[in-house]
């Protein structure tokens, strides 16, 4: 990366150094969310392998053995980690807003993420989930702040190189994501479980570092707190703050007293308030009285793409679980003479992001000088009919499985068409979620539509926790439907979901 620094040229506004002609501040933000990544991803390729995984560890013969959970509990923690991750984002923009100021909050998600991964690598049950409760808290910090520093790097929404910055800074998302599984998912998998996971911490580690190192190219804005509490209002939060932690304290503690503490007493309230709160969130915001007539009913529409959002996620992201235990088990793990673990599955998304997202991207400008680009309703319909599809294509490799193994192609196709159908959807969703949302609620919105992940991921959770095989053909034929039945449901109510959404198309 030290080559994309150049001299300013016209078109960019300062002088000295640019990244690729933006301001020099997105090189350190590139960076970081990209080392940030790295770490994320990495440790997500191997959470559920890690899981069911059991006994010593072929390379160490010591402690590279996983937890030997159960493929249902392990998707269940899987599903509520990830949850966990989208739902921290609102609270981590509240703290960006009205506590520490952005550069601050990231600055101490990344301590709090890399503090996680460290005790990811520390062998034993009890260290694991604290290490997971560390890094989904710090990721949500992070995820909702630094997307913040990126838009304070440029003078206002009409300067011309804001949508090429964010195009940039995406490259980085995705291409952390891609270098993780090949690295981390391979030191993991081959060798050692906590070494793998130490390399995560590793990551976050250089990334922070480069933050700090580089911050000083950031826009002032980023240490400003827009909307400082008072001293009233600090005090309020803090006591309402301790005396749920007490009452929690106290109900656990009565429960393990009693003996009948089981891991679902955790993850079952947790999988139900991942699902309750994105409701509760969407009532409340439905309800207020203060919305005019127009944006009441933008909310009634989004309501729509955020249900489709919902049943799209909980699809996707079973490709870090029901896909992944499916390539560790029933996948051949070479293509000729290469050999491969199967971690690096989890590296094709990205990879498909950065080849076929360009080409989206020109599809829809060319289609909209000829003015036959698909509407919003018709982008996501195609979005969950390719899920749906993903699904449909998954249930002939399990047919032809048996007590054998498929070949990759198979899941290479599958997570093609994922992600085709993540570009068709997600990009579009964010779009839409800032055209729909009320002025009242216009920074909040952001966090409603990465809710729809948390209520996705919490459905999945469930069905686990309920006993359901999410690797069994009925269930993946019936999300399958799912997600198809909603496509054709959005595409037929076009019409009354057009109306609903007013001026925005």
């Amino acid at each position: 990366m030290a080559s994309s620094l150049t001299t300013a040229s016209n078109g960019t506004s300062g002088s000295g150094k640019t990244f690729f002609g933006h301001p020099r501040g997105l090189a350190t933000l590139f960076m970081t969310e990209m080392w940030e990544r790295f770490s994320y991803y990495g440790m997500r390729a191997l959470l559920v392998l890690y899981l069911v995984s059991g006994g010593a560890d072929a390379a160490t013969g010591s402690q590279g053995g996983g937890l030997a959970m159960t493929a249902a509990t392990s998707t269940a923690i899987y599903s509520v980690y990830v949850s966990m991750v989208y739902l921290m984002a609102m609270p981590g923009g509240w703290f960006g807003d009205r506590v520490w100021g952005a550069r601050k909050t990231v600055t101490i998600a990344g301590f709090v993420i890399m503090a996680g991964h460290a005790s990811l690598a520390i062998p034993g049950q009890a260290m694991f989930f604290v290490g997971l409760a560390l890094v989904a808290a710090g990721s949500g910090l992070l995820k909702a702040n630094i997307s913040t520093m990126v838009g304070h790097l440029y003078d206002g929404p009409d300067d011309p190189r804001r949508d090429g910055g964010f195009t940039l800074f995406y490259v980085g998302i995705n291409l952390g994501a891609f270098l993780a599984p090949l690295v981390i998912g391979t030191v993991g998998e081959n060798y050692n479980w906590h070494l793998g996971f130490l390399l995560a911490a590793i990551g976050m580690a250089l990334g922070l570092g480069q933050f700090l190192y580089g911050s000083r190219h950031l826009n002032e804005k980023s240490s400003v707190v827009p909307n400082p509490l008072d001293a009233a209002e600090r005090k309020a939060i803090l006591v309402k703050v301790c005396l749920t932690v007490v009452a929690v304290a106290v109900f656990y503690g009565i429960v393990v007293a009693a003996g009948v503490y089981t891991l679902n007493w955790a993850l079952v309230p947790i999988t139900l308030a991942g699902l309750i709160i994105p409701i509760a969130v969407i009532v409340r915001i439905k309800r207020d009285k203060d919305l005019t007539q127009t944006e009441q009913s933008k909310v009634s529409g989004y309501i729509w793409f955020f249900v489709a959002a919902a049943v799209f996620w909980m699809i996707y992201d079973q490709g870090g679980s029901t896909l992944s235990l499916f390539a560790d088990s029933k996948t051949a793990d070479h293509i000729g003479p290469l050999s491969f673990p199967a971690t690096w599955f989890q590296s094709l998304n990205p990879l498909f992001v950065m080849a076929l997202a360009p080409v989206f991207a020109w599809l829809w400008l060319w289609l909209a000088r000829r003015n036959q680009e698909p509407s919003t309703i018709v982008k996501f319909s195609l979005g969950l009919l390719g899920i749906g599809i993903s699904f449909f294509v998954f249930l002939a490799p399990i047919g032809l499985a048996g007590d054998g193994k498929v070949s990759p192609m198979w899941l290479v196709g599958i997570y093609m068409i994922q992600t085709i159908a993540e570009l068709c959807l997600s990009p579009v969703g964010l779009s839409l979620t800032t055209k729909m949302a009320p002025q009242k609620y216009a920074s909040q919105m952001l966090g409603v539509f990465f809710l729809a992940v948390t209520a996705g991921d919490c459905t999945t959770g469930l069905l686990s926790l309920a006993g359901v095989d999410l690797n069994g053909t009925g269930i993946i034929a019936l999300e399958a439907a799912a997600a198809t039945l909603a496509a054709f449901a959005i595409f037929m109510y076009r019409k009354k979901v057009r109306a609903l959404m007013g001026d925005v198309h």
